[in-house]
């Protein structure tokens, strides 16, 4: 991921081709980096990967933007499309934004997209993200209700939401995984709690455990 065959430069780079993509398996676990999101690009590229992937093997994605993406960083649905001051839309996905015309409105449409992908993928199981940072484990179950992903929240030195005002909850993620008992195990690690004393031992937080086995898949009934 960090030696491309061909090294991107300012001039090379092109956004719509080059966005991240890297998998790498690791403990009987799939694990998928992905660019932002995964809007309808990153979901085309992870549907080609996963055809290589047994549908038992645990998959983890890790990306930039909570499951229950924000409205701004979707293409901007008026006018020219373009970025500007008044609209607020980034364009930073693949997507035009189809559920309104404003960076207020909640994303439902587009959220329910993701989770219909989830139905389909049912040991996609974990999702790890930033955007909105402090640390916080908890299960994204999609507009639908049926995701049930377990979501892991990391903070940021930069703009953690509580440690951006109090440096002693900043935090980082200790994560342990079982290959035998398919189980996943987040850590918090409050790696600056003491900084008066820098050779303080570090002070650990929340400790949850999640399973990583697939979701089961629901019967229809006829």
């Amino acid at each position: 991921m960090l030696n491309p065959a061909r090294s991107q430069t300012v001039t090379t780079l092109d956004y719509a081709r080059d966005r991240v993509f890297y998998t790498h398996d690791m403990g009987r676990t799939h694990l998928v980096f992905l660019h932002i999101w995964p809007d309808s690009a990153m979901r085309a590229r992870m549907e080609e990967d996963f055809a290589h992937v047994d549908a038992s093997t645990p998959i983890i994605l890790f990306t930039h933007d909570q499951p229950d993406v924000e409205a701004k960083h979707f293409i901007n649905p008026n006018g020219a499309h373009d970025i500007n001051a008044d609209d607020q839309f980034e364009n930073l996905l693949a997507d035009q934004f189809i559920d309104g015309t404003s960076v207020d409105t909640l994303s439902t449409a587009e959220q329910g997209q993701f989770e219909q992908f989830l139905k389909k993928h049912p040991n996609v199981t974990a999702y790890f993200h930033g955007n909105s940072n402090w640390h916080q484990v908890y299960d994204w179950n999609g507009p639908g209700r049926s995701a049930r992903l377990h979501t892991i929240r990391v903070d940021s030195p930069m703009k953690g939401a509580v440690s951006s005002i109090d440096e002693t909850k900043l935090s980082f993620e200790v994560v342990t995984i079982d290959s035998l008992t398919r189980t996943m195990t987040v850590r918090e690690c409050l790696w600056n709690a003491d900084p008066a004393h820098a050779e303080a031992p570090v002070q650990w937080g929340e400790s949850v455990t999640v399973t990583l086995d697939p979701r089961p898949v629901a019967s229809s009934t006829h």
